[in-house]
């Protein structure tokens, strides 16, 4: 049997193995020793020479090992990714409440051991994206595994373009296996009637990692006048109307997602319950403190505003301007739920801005729910990443 390159890590990076965390960066190789491909498994050898895991090289991407294995025994051949697909998929079947005809994520990338795969279900669909030009070599045979053990109708590819630059992939959207959904295709969200636009939507056509938020910050709605603000095609605000609201506005500078909005609320007979205001967040709200307006309650949900270190100071001064501009024209008692989606802003650094805020406009903050992630988006406690999504339920 042929031998697997080497790659020799520099001394002292060898924690990043020993932590478990699967991103080897280019600046932790010392050298490689043999000619491995782009998407070539690799054996990685500590400074000391010992061998300490397996992974896939990718010379173009600043992540230049995926560490899917600790044991350097361990061969990452299929038995290995059927394994590993498997797993993920069963630990979903156990989570409590959850029913087999939900939207779910069955597989949650570094989480759930494989660095660049994100795979959803929704209705008889699944949605793949990947972020990992090694895997993508592998994606045929994963493709066998999700079809013997899920057996969907279908089979779709949702790709980021500025993530698969950084790893030399060239890859579009489109039908992978199976057959193309006619039109949106029908979701439950608790007692919600939805649609995900698996082809054109954000993210993976719909926002799975929200949906038990939704239902917590309902519960803070009953006779408020609340606004949801970045709404995407909804989903807070009708929750919010759902919970009682005495009034809801949805905000959001997209007119396909306003649209998609617009037909939720027609779905669940709750068209003269909100209002639809097609705005820049920012803009928004400068309109509404100049016009004397206030709330009751209010949801902030931003897209991710940092994909790297480099882009987290910037991040964290546009959060504390949309969170200051919320407070401004919250009523006293009001309340705030405010999240972040930017994995690289800790939930430490979040807080810091909420105190930022509190300090800037004189208005005592208090916090009385902490939020995070469901069940089907795990962390992996060695992969800060991974909990990328953090939210805070304010008394202003």
């Amino acid at each position: 049997m042929t031998a697997l390159p080497r790659v020799i890590l520099r001394p002292g990076r060898e924690h990043t193995t020993g932590a478990r965390h699967p991103w080897l960066f280019s600046g932790a190789v010392d050298r490689v020793e043999g000619d491995p491909s782009d998407g070539d498994e690799v054996v990685l050898i500590d400074g000391e020479g010992r061998a300490v895991g397996r992974g896939l090289w990718n010379s173009r991407s600043q992540i230049r090992v995926r560490v899917y294995s600790t044991d350097p025994d361990e061969a990452l051949d299929e038995d290995f990714w059927r394994e590993r697909l498997v797993r993920a998929i069963d630990v979903r079947r156990r989570i409590p409440d959850l029913s087999s005809s939900d939207p779910v994520r069955l597989v949650f990338s570094e989480a759930d051991g494989l660095s660049g795969l994100v795979v959803d279900r929704m209705g008889g669909w699944l949605v793949v994206q990947l972020t990992s030009l090694a895997l993508h070599r592998r994606l045929d045979h994963l493709l066998d595994v999700l079809e013997e053990e899920l057996r969907p109708d279908g089979i779709m590819l949702r790709t980021e373009k500025g993530i698969l630059e950084e790893e030399g992939l060239e890859l579009g959207d489109g039908i992978l296996r199976g057959r193309e959904p006619e039109g949106p295709v029908p979701l439950a969200d608790g007692q919600l009637r939805m649609l995900a636009d698996l082809r054109t939507g954000q993210k993976t056509g719909f926002y799975l990692d929200q949906r038990w938020n939704r239902r917590a910050v309902a519960k803070w709605a009953h006779g408020r006048r609340a606004a949801d603000v970045c709404t995407y095609s909804g989903g807070f605000a009708l929750h919010l109307a759902l919970g009682g609201a005495a009034s809801v506005v949805g905000v959001d500078v997209s007119a396909s997602a306003l649209a998609l909005a617009e037909e939720h609320a027609r779905l669940n007979s709750m068209e003269d319950r909100l209002r639809w205001v097609r705005s820049d967040a920012g803009k928004w709200f400068d309109a509404e403190l100049e016009a004397g307006r206030s709330y009751d309650l209010i949801v902030l949900d931003p897209p991710r505003f940092a994909r790297s270190r480099r882009g987290v100071p910037s991040a964290l001064r546009g959060y504390a301007r949309l969170n200051e501009a919320a407070v401004r024209i919250l009523e006293p008692g009001g309340v705030l739920a405010t999240f972040s989606c930017s994995g690289r802003v800790t939930r430490e650094a979040f807080a810091g801005v909420l105190a930022e805020v509190a300090s800037r406009t004189g208005r005592r903050l208090r916090i009385l729910e902490t939020l995070g992630q469901p069940a089907d988006h795990p962390v992996d406690p060695n992969t800060p990443e991974t909990a990328y999504l953090k939210g805070f339920v304010l008394e202003v």
